[in-house]
């Protein structure tokens, strides 16, 4: 019974990330021959005080914006702004954006390169995060090198304590933006498996 439920939670986490993928209403650029850098956005100056310089954040607890999917993280600050993810710091922050804004900041951000990784995984744990997220199928939607795809977001490298605390609200449900497949994923994990989840992905 167990191995038939989980083969029905993987299914159904398949047909929500192509759906996702095929629902996709946001215009992006089209391809150009020389790429321009985008400038910084004026609120740009607002996120450097959590989020880091050009969104390399060197504090665990926020996320690193540098490099995330442009998409993924327009979808946020828009579900920020209209109440479909809360946070104390982030709603406020997003309730007085426009579509421009908030596209703006997410294009600036997704186009500034990484951090350096310098977390220290702990190896057998990150060995036993990778087995754990091979079962759940998370490369479904997060592609093999967790780089993510439209409204897919990068995992790969991002803090520790961020993918910890990500995991944990949407098994408790506190998080819930996610048309369910990560409440649906992360209700099946024990916190030994997002543990080690966590060090898998800050560790690559």
């Amino acid at each position: 019974m167990k191995s038939v439920r989980f083969a029905v939670t993987a299914l159904s986490l398949v047909m929500l990330c192509l759906d996702v993928i095929a629902g996709a209403e946001i215009e992006m650029p089209g391809d150009a021959e020389t790429k321009v850098p985008t400038p910084p956005p004026v609120a740009a100056q607002t996120c450097v005080a959590c989020h880091g310089e050009a969104g390399a954040s060197t504090n665990p607890i926020y996320p690193i914006l540098a490099g995330q999917n442009m998409r993924y993280i327009y979808l946020q600050l828009k579900d920020f702004k209209e109440g479909r993810r809360s946070d104390p710091q982030m709603s406020p922050m997003a309730a007085n954006l426009s579509k421009e804004g908030m596209l703006a900041l997410a294009t600036y951000f997704s186009e500034q390169p990484p951090p350096p990784n310098v977390f220290n995984a702990d190896a057998s744990k990150a060995a036993k995060g990778k087995q754990r997220a091979d079962d759940t199928l998370c490369t479904m939607c997060h592609q093999g090198s967790y780089q993510g795809q439209n409204e897919i977001p990068r995992l790969a490298g991002q803090h520790f304590d961020y993918i910890k605390k990500q995991l944990v609200d949407f098994k408790n449900k506190t998080r819930t933006n996610d048309a369910g497949n990560m409440t649906s994923v992360s209700g099946t994990l024990s916190d030994e498996d997002i543990e080690n989840i966590a060090h898998y992905l800050a560790g690559m």
